[in-house]
């Protein structure tokens, strides 16, 4: 009896963690416009759903199963998150204000693969430079290092954008993309 119950907390503990995963995939999928990917996710979470609930409501008179249910809920938004880091879609745009107006900032990341647009700015201690730079999500910790290696005192905010249109960088994300598609 105690192996059934045991055995019977491990696959729900599992299922939700799996359940609650591919929900939270499916989420950031459909928040960075990939809607069609998010809803063949959607397909496998639903079935996964139903299976696990239908193991628990079966089984309401067991608290073990309830809490199982519970804790694999949590462990699941852990790991679903951890997955969608892991898979770093998008892109990030980061706004750098260089206490050092020297241009010679934005000539090294460009010289490392980043697009820069840059610009003199005036703050309240003197001249800065003022730089936004667009790069994939997978290389957000790379540019932050690159940046704090060339000026350990620069001011950054980083965020999201939701649209991206125009510009050089763009055109060159789309003729790869083309290149990479292009048949043989």
């Amino acid at each position: 009896m105690l192996e059934n119950a045991l055995v019977m907390v491990a696959i729900i503990l599992i299922i939700n963690i799996v359940y609650v995963s591919l929900f939270t995939v499916r989420m950031m999928l459909t928040l960075k416009g990939q809607r069609y990917t998010a809803a063949m996710v959607s397909m496998f979470e639903t079935v996964v759903y139903v299976v696990g609930l239908g193991l628990v409501l079966d089984n309401l008179n067991e608290i073990q199963n309830l809490v199982a249910y519970a804790i694999g809920y949590g462990i699941g938004v852990l790991v679903g998150t951890r997955i969608e880091e892991k898979l770093a879609l998008g892109y990030i745009t980061v706004n750098v204000v260089s206490t050092n107006p020297d241009i010679e900032f934005t000539r090294k990341l460009r010289d490392r693969g980043y697009g820069v647009t840059s610009w003199y700015a005036h703050g309240m201690d003197g001249d800065r430079l003022s730089m936004q730079i667009l790069t994939p999500r997978k290389y957000e910790l790379k540019l932050y290092e690159t940046i704090h290696e060339i000026d350990p005192k620069a001011f950054m905010i980083a965020y999201e954008p939701k649209t991206i249109h125009g510009g050089f960088w763009v055109k060159q994300v789309r003729r790869l993309r083309r290149k990479k598609n292009k048949p043989e």
